[in-house]
Parts: structure tokens; sequence; C-alpha cells
């Protein structure tokens, strides 16, 4: 879930961390405390939160408030992490979401969504709308039932053409 982040990746924006067992993953590739921002909407995860990690922002809101709020100046986060799920997510709920973190993530960035099964949480449809591609990129058996991965990035245009509107 977290190979792919580490220091080099600035800061790293969680959605539904819970107890915090992927936020203790990226601490230990590197990534500094301060440059995590984890979105939490139960209260008592959040307040567990503060107490186990307190150098970095916690928010305690639902992650679709990201689609109206600006948490950075722009778009820094250099990946995003999840654990939400967007099986049981609303469509509707699902793209202000999806909208809301793409909008904080910079050019190249990544989002990397977890979920149980091995079918990928986001309908083609709605990654269409959004220009989103999804890369299958690890998964466990270990796990009942089965987990995967799958990282989320925008299409890679050529900017001068669009074959999608030729």
């Amino acid at each position: 879930m977290t190979r792919d982040i580490g220091p080099q990746t600035g800061p790293v924006l969680e959605l539904g961390p819970g107890t915090g067992p992927f936020t203790r993953a990226l601490l230990s590739r590197g990534v500094r405390e301060d440059d995590l921002t984890l979105i939490e909407s139960d209260p008592d995860f959040a307040a567990l939160l503060m107490r186990r990690f307190p150098a970095a922002r916690i928010v305690e809101m639902d992650a679709v408030g990201l689609r109206h709020l600006s948490l950075f100046p722009g778009p820094v986060v250099g990946a995003a992490v999840s654990g939400l799920p967007f099986r049981l997510i609303s469509p509707r709920k699902t793209l202000a979401i999806l909208e809301g973190v793409f909008a904080n993530l910079r050019p190249g960035a990544a989002l990397y969504q977890f979920t149980l099964g091995r079918r990928c949480p986001f309908d083609q449809s709605l990654l269409d709308r959004l220009d989103l591609e999804v890369t299958r990129v690890g998964h466990t058996f270990r796990n009942f039932p089965p987990a995967t991965v799958y990282r989320v990035t925008r299409v890679k245009t050529l900017g001068t053409y669009d074959w999608r509107f030729a």
C-alpha cells in the first residue's frame, strides 16, 4: 500500500485512517509526521489519532468536504492514501471525494486505494468523467476477503491533441 511513498513524496493526504495502520506504515517508510494530513470523520478515531500522531495534521470531517475546502495553498500533495469503503459510498459522494483529492494532488501524484476483494471500487464511467486511470499495484490473499491496492492517477494527455475529442 505504501511502497511507492517515502520522504521524497512530501505532503501525504490520508482518508479514513481509523486507528492509523497505514499512517504507521507511512512513517516507517520515512514520511515525516508533520507531512501527514489525516482526514477522519469519526470523533473518537480523530481524538485517538491526535494522541498517537501529535505532529500530524488531523482534520475531523467527512472526506466529501474536500471538494469545497482548500487544505493547502494549491495542489501540493505528493500522494493520497485511502482505505475508504467506496463500494458502500454513493457515486455522487465518490465523485465529490475524488474531485477533492485530485484538487489537492500535484501533477503526477497518485491516490492509493486499498479495497477488499479483487474488483476496482470505482466505476469506469466515473473515472472517465474525471480523466482518471487505475492500475492494480498490489494484492494479498492472506486477508479474508482478499485485499487489493489500486493506484489512481490523472490520464496523461499529449497536451496539444486529445484523442477523446478528435
